[in-house]
């Protein structure tokens, strides 16, 4: 008799703890079906002036204090009963991490809206995790970008936000036309996205070539005192500009170059900088008009000027990544002088100098020119590689053309990684 009762119990025990299962299981699909309205990979979203934020998930249980030996149908209103039954019993907390998204920055003004929506499909064709854009664009631009990013919803891998160019008001004037129109915007991402710890700002005239996780995984390797990333704005001292012409501080040998800048913005906004402008130490926010207006007449490349300024007095707070992350015309218009990329291939191509629209270096045109008319389908981006290669090999007559198995390399392993694996293996 004892036998039976002990197997009675035994069963009930296990049903017992089979329903608590339940009820956790049924929380979660609960949880994961919120989630889906409120942000990752939610689709396309954004609008004017401040970005939208996520709104954040109420937590299932207050405190074990209000639920731990009550029932669940005796719990206030605001706490969820079936999750605090769970945690009653086990005192474990469920913890669903919501997705983390790479957020993407770029300023676009003028005729530059073809060129940044180009930047941004190649963002989207080769990232693995969700995106978040900031788009700070002239008025007049804004229907544009809305009208081209919403068509592609349907992709579900990124929100946008758009945003008016905004300058410190005093001096709005001085700060817009300095360099290009708008250029010196992202000087002022850390205090306008005050809500954003790590950004990564590109100019429009980028492509990436491989997933935008791989730069943005650098972030790992800031040590304590790093804020930022670029890469040298030359290898070859010999052909540099800042080592030969320019007329204020700037950045080791060669001066770097800010087209492509990861930014920690947390540490940016906390940072008091070394100046040479007093013996206080500046905040972010305090630092670049004083700067403008000591080095105005002196700098030719506007705000990266000022950045190569500032990280000349403060240089362990900059993180130097590869030529190949940044890769421009210098580095093949005299000569290939990008041993990273000639080992591993292009990471992110900038065209500069407007080489994309003209026939000077046609073996970033034809780069540009198969990205501008690629669709999201996976069929055709894979068809994208042959009838390129074909495009490069005309553009042998010139010294990036000579090269331009370094051009193709790292985009064929990004497409055979992202699109010719199976799913599980992805």
């Amino acid at each position: 008799m004892r036998r039976y009762l002990r197997i009675v119990v035994l069963c009930l025990a296990c049903g017992f703890c089979s329903l608590l299962y339940a009820f956790s299981q049924l929380a979660v699909s609960l949880r994961e079906g919120a989630q889906g309205g409120v942000g990752g990979g939610s689709g396309v979203g954004g609008g004017r002036g401040r970005g939208r934020g996520r709104s954040r998930l109420p937590a299932e249980c207050k405190d074990f204090s209000l639920c731990y030996w009550n029932p669940y149908w005796m719990l206030p209103s605001d706490v969820c009963g079936m999750n605090c039954f769970w945690e009653a019993a086990f005192r474990y907390s469920l913890n669903v991490q919501p997705i983390q998204r790479m957020h993407l920055a770029v300023v676009a003004c003028g005729e530059r809206l073809e060129e940044t929506v180009t930047m941004l499909k190649s963002a989207i064709i080769f990232s693995i995790r969700p995106l978040q854009f900031h788009i700070f664009a002239e008025d007049q631009l804004h229907d544009s970008f809305k009208g081209i990013l919403d068509s592609w919803s349907f992709l579900q891998t990124f929100n946008y936000s758009l945003y008016p160019i905004t300058f410190p008001s005093e001096n709005a004037a001085e700060w817009k036309k300095l360099f290009k129109p708008c250029a010196s915007q992202r000087l002022f991402l850390p205090l306008i996205l005050k809500e954003v710890d790590s950004l990564l700002y590109v100019d429009t005239d980028i492509l990436f070539l491989r997933p935008v996780d791989d730069i943005w995984s650098l972030l790992k390797k800031f040590n304590s005192t790093q804020i930022a990333a670029m890469a040298p704005e030359h290898e070859e001292p010999r052909i540099g500009w800042y080592n030969r012409f320019a007329r204020h501080p700037y950045y080791g040998k060669t001066g770097v170059n800010s087209g492509v800048m990861l930014m920690n913005m947390t540490r940016m906004r906390r940072k008091y900088f070394k100046n040479d402008m007093t013996t206080v130490r500046l905040l972010w926010g305090d630092i670049l008009m004083p700067l403008l207006k000591k080095y105005k007449l002196n700098i030719t490349w506007g705000d990266q000027d000022l950045l190569n300024i500032i990280f000349f007095h403060n240089p362990e707070s900059l993180f130097v990544f590869p030529c190949q992350w940044n890769y421009r015309p210098d580095h093949c218009i005299y000569g290939s002088n990008c041993q990273e990329a000639e080992a591993e291939g292009i990471f992110i191509l900038h065209g500069n100098r407007g080489v994309y629209h003209d026939d000077k270096q046609p073996a970033f045109r034809a780069i540009y020119e198969a990205l501008r008319n690629c669709s999201f389908k996976d069929d055709n981006i894979r068809s994208l590689l042959k009838p390129l290669e074909l495009e490069l090999q005309k553009t042998v007559h010139t010294y990036c053309g000579k090269i331009y198995k370094i051009f193709i390399k790292q985009l064929t392993k990004s497409i055979q990684d992202r699109y010719d694996r199976p799913p599980k293996e992805r």
